[in-house]
């Protein structure tokens, strides 16, 4: 399956806006031969801690992802706040959409709370994996990408992880890096996603987006502008280098 990242800008707190301008975008990532397309973290609003940012889960930006995918008979994903309805904090919400009208949902286990993120957006509960075609697919959020061992519990039922991102440009080494451990010690794709441009709070952010192999081998890189990459990912390759390395059999797990 070919993978198509779309790295780009968020104007803020506009979801009217994000979704006539990224609509182009997918257009451009279709046309390039995505059969998935990966969009930012907070793809519809910037990454608002605002109260009331919210907006209803199933509301404007998830039926935006389901129309996309239906248009262009691909999947589409992103994440964006959605509000449910025991609580007024949103989820981080990582919404994949499939060209059948089919909706899965990943809620950020981990609100980054060196910004206090945990004040204005609930966690979530349990990691998702999701079938999409021939690949196992994972999904996380952001600041996810810090702990390993959600990724490593994952990994003997994951052939790609998909991690959309608003990753600030003072701490871009770790992204890069943390990807690429990711993809190493699991043996298996990660797709990074991350925005551009400077975010209504001031943040900047640099992309740094990337397909990287379950060897670790950079498969597609951006720098600091609006564009989308295109990689092939293959479960079959995940089968081998498993075969090959078999790392994963050796790891010891604690008995609780």
């Amino acid at each position: 399956m070919r993978v198509a990242v779309v790295q780009h800008d968020i104007v803020w707190e506009d979801r009217a806006a994000n979704h006539a301008r990224l609509a182009g975008l997918v257009d451009r990532a279709v046309g390039a031969g995505g059969e998935l397309v990966l969009l930012s973290e907070t793809f519809s609003t910037g990454f608002s801690m605002r109260h009331g940012i919210g907006e209803p889960e199933g509301g404007s930006s998830a039926q935006w992802l389901t129309e996309q995918a239906a248009r262009h008979g691909v999947w589409v994903g992103g994440s964006c706040a959605e509000v449910a309805v025991d609580d007024p904090r949103p989820y981080n919400s990582f919404v994949l959409a499939g060209p059948d009208g089919t909706v899965h949902r990943y809620r950020k286990l981990h609100p980054f709370t060196h910004t206090r993120e945990h004040d204005y957006f609930r966690a979530g509960d349990a990691p998702v994996t999701v079938q999409v075609g021939d690949l196992r697919v994972s999904l996380f959020v952001c600041y996810d990408l810090r702990f390993a061992d959600e990724f490593w519990a994952l990994a003997p039922d994951t052939d790609v992880y998909l991690v959309p991102a608003n990753w600030p440009a003072a701490r871009r080494l770790h992204w890069q890096t943390l990807l690429q451990a990711r993809a190493i010690e699991n043996q298996a794709y990660v797709v990074g996603c991350n925005r551009v441009g400077t975010a209504g709070d001031g943040t900047e952010h640099v992309g740094d987006s990337r397909v990287i192999s379950p060897l670790g081998e950079l498969l597609a890189t951006a720098a600091g502008g609006e564009t989308v990459l295109v990689a092939e990912v293959d479960p079959a390759e995940v089968a081998r280098v498993r075969d090959r390395f078999r790392f994963l059999q050796d790891r010891r797990h604690s008995s609780g």
